[in-house]
């Protein structure tokens, strides 16, 4: 028999009363934009309305977002009350994001901390990533770490210290490395469903209500190559 999160195609991580976190599919989108196309969002108060037999409109605060791309953890809340107490967890940093990262060249560093100058650029909604200080430019700051060599590509566990737009996708390109499928960046060619191999593996963060330290692991897609990873 099918499960509710079966029928939404959703893969819920955590759900608590205060929280629902899931595992975020390629070409998702978080929140509703000018596409048109149905937001994560709308997909899983769906799913806590038909569960818990809400009657009328489903609170769900959108705390995070991840690029249309990119896979993995997404975390939703469920009261105004944990809503604002995780939106100060994430602008403070007090949250621990770990990416894992599929790309085409080697870096020529197995494990290094990356900083550059981010610039974005609106019109093409993309950053690029400068080693000095350049005008309407913001410091980011990564460090990443070779987590296993394939055939034709390397895999990268990453650790952020800033949040910028695009932020892994612009500076991995700086040296060289760019995400699979990863056109926008540099990437050769596309992937065959459109996403890239960025993955929001791994996030830990102190619980806004019950103060439980909770760490939440997102399996990757299932491909070949991430199935190598």
């Amino acid at each position: 028999m099918k499960t509710l999160s079966d029928k939404n195609n959703l893969q819920i991580l955590h759900e608590d009363n205060h929280l629902i976190v899931v595992n975020k599919r390629v070409g998702d989108i978080v929140q509703g934009d000018k596409t048109g196309d149905k937001p994560l969002s709308d997909i899983v108060r769906e799913y806590i309305k038909e569960k818990y037999n809400k009657p009328g409109d489903v609170f769900l605060g959108v705390i995070h977002r991840l690029d249309r791309p990119t896979t993995g953890i997404v975390v939703f809340a469920r009261t105004s009350k944990a809503l604002s107490r995780m939106n100060e967890l994430f602008s403070n940093r007090e949250t621990k994001k770990t990416y894992w990262a599929v790309v085409k060249n080697k870096p020529k560093e197995a494990k290094a901390k990356l900083v550059h100058y981010l610039k974005r650029n609106e019109k093409n909604n993309t950053s690029k990533a400068h080693s000095k200080e350049v005008p309407d430019s913001k410091l980011a700051s990564l460090d990443y770490t070779t987590i296993k060599e394939l055939q034709n590509y390397t895999a990268l566990e990453i650790n952020l210290h800033t949040g910028r737009h695009h932020q892994i996708r612009a500076q991995l390109t700086a040296i060289g490395s760019p995400i699979k499928g990863d056109l926008k960046y540099g990437a050769d060619r596309s992937n065959p469903d459109g996403g890239i191999h960025l993955h929001a593996r791994k996030l830990t963060f102190v619980h806004p209500v019950t103060k439980e330290n909770i760490t939440i692991i997102a399996p990757t897609p299932d491909d070949p190559i991430w199935n190598a990873v």
